[in-house]
């Protein structure tokens, strides 16, 4: 065996009769399958299937309302998930889980510190963080706070914490969902070797060509049921899709708008940069047209748009409807027409502590509090953007947080609209959401689109980006190196400007 899990045997897992329930909505129904060692497991459903609530039962964060989880055939009760690392049992959340005030090594043995005497061993916890770092490809400081990092790095942090703790079952919930293609190769790799070591790994993912790639079996659940399992390679993703929805699935994108050329740009930028993270980066967006930004983890795209929107100094030009602009913030900008929407869903897009009322109109709050908030007014929105994005809520009076991924990245998206914008920033909007809800916000942002908005989707899965934009401009180390269109929008040439292996012509 490898260093990966030197010692550790793979461990089977068996779930008989798991039913889960919370308060009176019981989310799982009676589950049953069983997972042997070193073998990854693609685990598919929709969002709200039940998929990550079963995970976390398996791996002790949650206790189930009846039946049994039996692992190497003996059942076992979790108080919590300490408990279940004492077993290798490992989960990645697809939800960050990091200190942001720690460094990077201090949370990768969080809870697990080594220690000279009374003392932490700071140099044994580099020298391990170190090790695991550089199997997951993660190449900075292990004393950088996490609060430093970009999104993709601590994902990247979050697997390091996996590596560290020798798991002998490894459950990835949406690992690559901030991944570059060159960063989940990576993954990919360190998943094969674990395997190799018998290590079980179950993959939950929403990318299906992913799945295909990794994995040796499917399992799928649906509305909190086990339905169906099949050896990978005899399934089509076609059929994965609708296995997880339960009907046939249409194609995943709508037809390609096309933009009159005539109209003049809804947002100009020129020579603007974001000092250390973009570089004199020009551009322009029509009204009706899709813009996409590709790049690898680093290459500045967040960073460029942030900068224009006020987060981040800035220099350069920014013209919206050709009119001169600076913002000084994201209530700025959406006053002049531009909004934007955080690829950190929880952590900047969504209050997701608040109701969904709140959390919709809070971009817009001058129409509902004149000055005292109208309730009725609020609501009314509410029930108008539920219906127009399809939202699934059990109750308007809920808090966003009792939505799925699905559905909260609609709220998002609902609420970046609200303020009826000339010009929307979308950063990753499908990140961590199923094919269900990714084809219907395919749909809606080509309605945007087709309403006469100018849309920017910035995004790592280029398939995304070919079957969504019009354009695509691809950014390497803080520039725009290419646009691109018509027979070059295709993965490789992307994947080469991206990379610096192929260069714009001078």
């Amino acid at each position: 065996m490898t260093d990966t899990a030197q010692s550790l045997a793979g461990v089977s897992v068996a779930f008989d009769g798991i039913v889960k329930r919370f308060g009176p909505v019981e989310v799982l129904h009676g589950v049953s399958f069983a997972l042997e060692p070193g073998r990854v497991y693609g685990l598919l459903g929709e969002n709200g299937a039940g998929k990550s609530t079963l995970m976390k039962i398996l791996a002790g964060y949650e206790a189930p309302s009846a039946g049994s989880v039996l692992i190497n055939g003996e059942p076992v009760s979790f108080r919590t998930s300490r408990d279940a690392e004492t077993l290798g049992i490992v989960l990645i959340h697809q939800e960050f889980n990091l200190a942001e005030d720690l460094t990077v090594a201090g949370n990768i043995f969080l809870g697990h510190e080594k220690k000279r005497g009374w003392f932490l061993n700071e140099a044994a916890m580099r020298e391990g963080a170190l090790a695991a770092m550089r199997q997951v490809g993660l190449d900075i400081d292990p004393a950088t706070p996490v609060r430093r990092l970009i999104v993709a790095e601590k994902q990247l942090v979050e697997i390091a914490k996996a590596v560290a703790r020798r798991a002998r079952l490894l459950i990835m919930d949406e690992p690559t969902a901030t991944l570059t293609p060159s960063e989940a190769a990576r993954l990919f790799a360190l998943i094969a070797r674990m395997r190799a070591d018998g290590v079980t790994v179950i993959y939950i993912s929403h990318k299906l060509d992913e799945v295909e790639r990794i994995t040796d079996e499917v399992i799928v659940m649906r509305d909190g049921r086990f339905v169906g399992r099949a050896p990978t390679h005899t399934v089509t993703r076609h059929a994965m899709a609708t296995m997880m929805v339960g009907r046939e699935i249409a194609d995943q994108f709508p037809p390609r708008l096309t933009v009159d050329e005539t109209r003049a740009p809804a947002l100009g930028v020129r020579k603007v940069s974001v000092p250390g993270w973009a570089y004199e980066a020009s551009f322009e967006v029509r009204p009706g047209e899709i813009l996409g930004f590709a790049g690898l983890v680093g290459a500045g795209r967040t960073e460029l748009f942030e900068g224009i929107l006020g987060l981040r100094p800035a220099s350069g030009t920014i013209e919206l409807q050709g009119r001169a602009v600076k913002f000084r913030s994201l209530r700025d900008a959406a006053k002049y027409g531009l909004t934007y929407l955080s690829e950190d869903r929880k952590g900047k897009g969504l209050h997701v502590d608040f109701p969904l009322g709140p959390n919709l109109t809070l971009m817009a709050l001058e129409r509902y509090a004149k000055p005292w908030l109208d309730p009725s007014a609020e609501r009314r929105a509410l029930e108008g953007a539920v219906d127009e994005f399809g939202i699934r809520a059990g109750s308007l009076s809920v808090k966003a947080s009792s939505l799925s991924g699905g559905n909260q990245q609609k709220l998002a998206l609902a609420k970046v609209l609200h303020p009826e914008p000339k010009v929307v920033v979308l950063d990753e909007p499908t990140r961590g959401v199923d094919v269900g809800a990714k084809r219907e916000i395919y749909f809606l942002i080509h309605r945007l689109a087709q309403q006469g908005l100018a849309v920017i989707v910035i995004s790592s899965e280029l398939i995304e980006l070919i079957g969504l934009a019009n354009r695509v401009a691809v950014m390497r180390a803080g520039r725009i190196v290419a646009t691109l269109s018509g027979e070059e929008l295709n993965e490789e040439t992307m994947i080469a400007y991206a990379t610096g292996t192929r260069h714009v012509a001078a």
